[in-house]
């Protein structure tokens, strides 16, 4: 068991509502091989995707599984709500709906989605076929300021402590083995690039190299997912750095336009080679929530 500062952690309350789904003004997106494609995309109450789900098991284009949700109440001043509510939002937060027919209903937050700025949460199927566009969903937020006690190097974000203590992670000569179901290269990294942190957002597996799809066996990568993208540093922001470790979960579904893929949420990340991967193939949240 990782040890963690868990007495220190803030828990507060933040409030998304569920999204319109939400297109450009043309439903095209256009492919790398210059294939004109109109397919649905993000946002909404998705009542068959699911995690666990294989990310290319349907047609469309950044899919996010469950409910997505956005705060949109204006910003006052330099603060924003929208980036509060994704910022303390942590994959595993206990999210519990407030308005509606579905009020009092319990799910758990999975991911989020830089970009459309969505929190993804996943409920129970009678609890979706209650829910409305527009219902509020309060998330009870803690995992930001986490710190491993033993590992001082190695930056945590964006995960629930309970949710820690349930992976398998293992402590064996002053390395974490960590489960993943699959190492991911770097090069293959695309949209979310460029960032100046990894706390807001995801970012894309590009899987338009179908050999490379092959060789890491990309096409089995499932939703909720825990992957490991080798070479990447994920402490400020993204950048490629050989011998670097990041760990994170699958949020949304593969894509179609240049730059994108299957979205990663960061959980844990190490520039220097302190975090070990060992393939684990049932290393997803459908085992851990």
């Amino acid at each position: 068991m990782l040890r963690i500062n868990k007495e220190e952690l803030v828990i507060q309350a933040a409030v998304g509502e569920i999204s319109h789904p939400a297109t450009k003004g043309s439903p095209y997106r256009i492919s790398p091989e210059g294939r004109p494609l109109a397919l649905p995309s993000v946002g909404s109450i998705c009542y068959n995707v699911k995690i666990g789900d294989n990310i290319r098991a349907f047609a469309g284009d950044h899919i996010e599984p469950g409910v997505s949700l956005r705060n949109r109440e204006k910003p006052f001043g330099v603060f924003d709500p929208m980036f509060g509510f994704t910022f303390l939002s942590c994959v595993g937060n206990k999210a519990k709906v407030i308005s509606g027919e579905a009020k009092g209903d319990t799910g758990f937050v999975f991911g989020k989605h830089g970009g459309i700025e969505h929190v993804l949460v996943q409920f129970p199927d009678d609890t979706l076929e209650k829910l409305v566009l527009g219902d509020k969903v309060q998330v009870r937020a803690v995992g930001q300021g986490m710190r491993l006690i033993e590992f001082p190097d190695v930056t945590i974000m964006n995960i629930d402590p309970d949710l820690l203590d349930k992976i398998d992670f293992k402590v064996e000569k002053g390395k974490i083995k960590a489960p993943v179901t699959h190492l991911v290269p770097a090069k293959v990294m695309g949209s979310g690039l460029g960032k100046d942190n990894t706390y807001i957002g995801d970012y894309d597996i590009q899987m338009f190299d179908e050999s490379v799809v092959k060789e890491f066996n990309l096409d089995t990568m499932r939703f909720g997912d825990l992957v490991a993208i080798t070479d990447a540093d994920n402490t400020f922001g993204r950048i490629w750095r050989e011998g670097a470790v990041s760990l994170g979960f699958i949020v949304h579904s593969d894509c179609t336009t240049a730059g994108h893929g299957p979205g990663f949420t960061t959980i844990m990340t190490s520039k220097n080679g302190i975090i070990e991967p060992v393939i684990t193939p049932d290393a997803n949240l459908v085992k851990w929530i």
